[in-house]
């Protein structure tokens, strides 16, 4: 469990909050304090609900304590997990050497290049697998600088960026404590040169953007383009994540190769293994599968939220080595594939809940890109709604039509749940149906909604008292894991303990039927 904590900045207040733990015996396995921020982040054990309303409201009546919540993760272990993911993950050889010239950690790649287990190369000398560069004396001479050599691993060519890094030593001394890798072939260095020589940035022409935060993620995402690690697309259904993703492809060094996309939600398991793999049907007949179809190019995982736990397990061999055997086939197929994955669901959470693979989530959240919903990007909604009118108007072989300006301004401030996929679809009806060249607002089927008033539903059905009892037993239902003493749940909605209990039997509501 983990604990954020907002305080004030003062003398002695971090002690305070700490007493609190040792009072009660609780073991703090790790603490991250934010001084810009004024937070304190508690790694303890998990603790039972009557444990956390003990101690929790000890902590909110210290003096300059502003909030305890829980979190899900601690600052530290997040940046810890993306660094080392990162490095693990990258398309080059990355080698760690400590101050004596031996293998402190490698990631996936340079192990694959040396072929050995971890526990048979870290410790061991560099020199045994590097040639072309005397390390020893590198990290013993008295000015240790930056380098680019070229040099060899095992029997391959490469140039490598050698970078020392330091430690604060004794008075604020800083000592060398080792230095970093970086070794690049020469056909990732081609591939490097040719992209810088050949950008691709027109290939993102199909993302309208005219709003500041759409211009953003299109920016990242024409940098993460050019990268090979895997990307993970997050936003709500309907945002626009498979033509980012299909951009994203086409801006790429494999936007001349296949670009898939797999509905992880649609792939039943008894057929998950035979259209991924593919299958020897006889000698002389082979079913391939959509790793083999996309060899070279990129798999987009559409809702990687809905996999199902045999999906990600077969999935994950895939993303550590490229390699897969098809059904009924004893030999290994080795392949080279990008992927881009989208999800409309907190990943993170599904992870905590033991619902999402926590090493399949890491190797698909190389590069994380949030795309925002459509309500939070005004001005992009106008000129989308205009795009999507030309397009019905072609579809529908009529001249142009045209928005009333009551109808634009609807649109402009509509919340749009269902953002850009929505809003294109509404258009699209409006367009074929209307029988003029103008649109009105009554032509767009949707749900009445004002700025003041929020939705006003045209199909409401029912009478007053249905509405408010239904009203009334959400609200309960909602607030009873919070206030499961019926005297706590009166006092918050200042009625009598009396009625409160009537409401909870009436309506069902107990310890059995609400999760507590």
């Amino acid at each position: 469990m983990r604990l954020e904590i907002t305080c004030q900045d003062r003398v002695g207040i971090a002690q305070q909050v700490f007493a609190i733990f040792v009072d009660r015996e609780i073991n703090i396995k790790g603490i991250d304090a934010m001084t810009e921020s004024g937070q304190i982040f508690v790694h303890i054990p998990d603790l039972e609900f009557t444990q956390l309303q003990d101690f929790m409201p000890k902590l909110r009546l210290i003096e300059g304590v502003i909030d305890v919540k829980t979190t899900t993760f601690m600052p530290s272990e997040r940046e810890r997990k993306v660094l080392d993911t990162i490095v693990r993950t990258l398309p080059d050889p990355v080698i760690s050497i400590d101050a004596k010239a031996s293998v402190y950690g490698l990631n996936d790649v340079a192990q694959q290049k040396i072929a050995s287990e971890l526990d048979e190369i870290v410790g061991q000398p560099i020199s045994q697998w590097v040639k072309g560069f005397n390390f020893t004396r590198y990290m013993e001479s008295d000015e240790v600088l930056p380098h680019t050599r070229k040099l060899k691993l095992l029997d391959e060519d490469y140039v490598a960026d050698i970078l020392p890094f330091t430690v604060p030593g004794e008075n604020d001394d800083k000592v060398i404590a080792g230095a970093i890798l970086m070794l690049k072939s020469e056909a990732r260095l081609g591939q490097q040169i040719n992209a810088f020589n050949n950008p691709k940035d027109n290939d993102f022409s199909d993302v309208l953007v005219n709003s500041t935060a759409m211009r953003k993620v299109v920016r990242e995402a024409r940098r993460m383009a050019h990268l090979d690690s895997s990307i993970l697309l997050m936003g709500e259904t309907g945002t626009g994540k498979e033509l980012l993703a299909r951009s994203c492809h086409n801006a790429s060094d494999r936007g001349e190769q296949p670009f898939v996309v797999l509905n992880c939600a649609a792939l039943p398991d008894d057929a998950s293994e035979t259209e991924l793999f593919g299958k020897i049907i006889n000698a002389d007949d082979i079913k391939k599968g959509i790793f083999e179809i996309a060899d070279g190019g990129t798999i987009f995982l559409d809702e990687v939220a809905e996999m199902s736990d045999k999906l990600q397990a077969k999935l994950i061999r895939v993303l550590v080595d490229g390699s897969f055997r098809r059904v009924d086939d004893e030999n290994e197929i080795n392949v080279d594939i990008r992927f881009i994955s989208a999800t409309s669901k907190d990943l993170l959470s599904l992870v905590e809940k033991g619902e999402f693979r926590e090493d399949l989530y890491y190797r698909l959240n190389v590069l994380g890109l949030s795309i925002p919903p459509l309500r939070e990007r005004r001005q992009d909604i106008l000129p989308l709604a205009d795009m999507f009118m030309r397009k019905a108007a072609q579809l529908n072989h009529r001249s142009m039509v045209n928005f009333d300006n009551s109808c634009s301004e609807f649109i402009e401030h509509y919340p749009w749940p269902g953002n850009v996929r929505q809003l294109e679809s509404v258009i699209l009806r409006a367009v074929s149906l209307v029988e003029g060249d103008i649109i009105s607002i009554a032509h767009l089927q949707l749900p009445n909604y004002t700025r003041d008033h929020g939705y006003l539903e045209q199909e409401f059905k029912g009478t007053l008292e249905e509405a408010v009892k239904g009203f009334e037993a959400d609200l309960l239902r909602k607030l009873y894991p919070a206030f499961p003493s019926t005297r706590q749940l009166a006092n918050k909605l200042g009625l009598s303990h009396t009625a409160i209990a009537n409401k909870l039997r009436e309506y069902n509501i107990n310890k059995k039927t609400v999760k507590i």
